[in-house]
C-alpha cells in the first residue's frame, strides 16, 4: 500500500507540473498575442520635430528597423537627403531632383513616423479645390481632435504642388534655413497617393500638429512633401490611432541641443 501511495504521489506531482506548464504556455501565448496586438493603432516615431528643426540630421534608425514598427508613414533621410513616403510596406525617397527612389533597408532616418495602417473610416470624395478645403473635409470626418490619425488618399488630382530638400553638409544649418532654397515640383492631372498624419496640438515639439502629408505619383516616379493640391476624385482612408511610441536618438548631437525653445512658428514656416 505504501508503495502504491508513493506512486500516486509521484503521478500527482507530475500531473500538477504538467498543469502548471500548460498554464504557463497559454499565458505565454496570450502575452505574445497581446504584444502583436499592441503594435496596432500605434503611432511610432523616431526623434522629434524640434530636434530636426535644430539641425539633428544624422540618421540613427535603419529603415529595416523602422519597418518593424509600421508599413505606412512619412519622414526623411540621413543628412536630410529628401522626403520619405511609405505605404503597403514599400518606402520611397523623393530626392531634391523630384525623383522617387526605392528605399534600401540599410538606409537610415533621423526623423520618421509610421504605423501599421488599418483604416477605421473610408469615404469617396469628389472635387475639392485646394489644400485648405481638403483639411476642412478631413476634419469633418474625425470624431475628435485629441488623438492622432494616419491618412491615406488615393485618386486623381487636377493639381499637386510638392517640395523636397537636398542633402546637407556639416555643420548642418537649421531646417528653416534649408527650406528657403527648397526645390518645388508641380503636377497636373495626375494620379497618385497622399500619405501622412493629423496630430493633436499637444504634440507640439514632438511632431507637427495638424496635417503633415506627402505625395507619390501612381507610377512611383515622383512626389514630395505636399504643399498644395486640387482633388478631382479620390478615396480617403483614415486610421484612428490610440497609442504613441517614441524612440529618442542615442547621439551626442541630440543630447547637446536645447529643446526647451518654442518652435511652432518655425514649424509652420517649414511646413507651408
Amino acid at each position: 500500500m505504501r508503495k502504491a501511495r508513493n506512486g500516486l504521489a509521484i503521478k500527482g506531482r507530475a500531473g500538477a507540473f504538467l498543469r502548471i506548464a500548460a498554464v504557463l504556455l497559454v499565458a505565454g501565448l496570450l502575452s505574445a498575442c497581446a504584444e502583436v496586438k499592441e503594435t496596432k493603432d500605434t503611432l511610432f516615431q523616431t526623434s522629434t520635430i524640434n530636434a530636426l528643426l535644430e539641425g539633428v540630421y544624422d540618421g540613427t534608425l535603419t529603415y529595416g528597423e523602422l519597418k518593424k514598427h509600421g508599413d505606412t508613414g512619412i519622414g526623411t533621410f540621413d543628412a536630410l537627403d529628401g522626403e520619405m513616403i511609405g505605404f503597403n510596406g514599400m518606402f520611397y525617397e523623393i530626392k531634391a531632383d523630384g525623383v522617387a527612389y526605392a528605399v534600401d533597408d540599410s538606409m537610415k532616418t533621423p526623423f520618421a513616423a509610421v504605423t501599421f495602417f488599418e483604416p477605421d473610416k473610408s469615404t469617396a470624395i469628389g472635387s475639392l479645390p485646394d489644400y485648405k478645403a481638403l483639411e476642412e473635409y478631413l476634419d469633418r470626418q474625425l470624431p475628435t481632435k485629441n488623438i492622432p490619425y494616419a491618412i491615406r488618399i488615393e485618386g486623381t488630382f487636377s493639381y499637386v504642388k510638392t517640395r523636397s530638400v537636398p542633402a546637407q553638409k556639416k555643420p548642418y544649418p537649421p531646417l528653416v534655413e534649408v527650406v528657403k532654397n527648397q526645390p518645388v515640383f508641380e503636377f497636373h492631372t495626375v494620379r497618385g497617393t497622399i500619405v501622412g498624419f493629423r496630430l493633436p496640438e499637444y504634440m507640439k515639439g514632438l511632431n507637427v500638429p495638424g496635417y503633415h502629408l506627402h505625395f507619390l505619383t501612381e507610377d512611383k516616379k515622383a512626389g514630395g512633401h505636399l504643399l498644395e493640391c486640387s482633388i478631382r476624385k479620390a478615396r480617403v482612408e483614415i486610421d484612428f490611432l490610440t497609442k504613441i511610441s517614441l524612440a529618442l536618438p542615442e547621439q551626442a548631437e541630440f543630447y547637446k541641443i536645447d529643446l526647451s525653445k518654442e518652435k511652432q512658428g518655425e514649424v509652420e514656416r517649414v511646413e507651408k
